[in-house]
């Protein structure tokens, strides 16, 4: 019985640290993936306009 209160509090009580990382990580993953899909959708709309800023100079 004591093995397993010891093991239980043993995985209880880790260090949790790493997890804050983790979550940053994710949420930066993230918001890479929503940058690359908006210019995927909008890669010619923006292209035509810096063509035309690029033209008017």
């Amino acid at each position: 019985m004591t093995y397993l209160t010891s093991w239980l509090t043993s995985v209880l009580a880790r260090d949790e640290e790493g997890q804050g990382l983790a979550e940053y990580a994710l949420i930066l993953a993230l918001i890479a993936i929503i940058a690359i899909a908006a210019l995927v959708f909008l890669g010619g709309q923006i292209s035509s306009i810096l063509s035309t800023i690029g033209s008017a100079i």
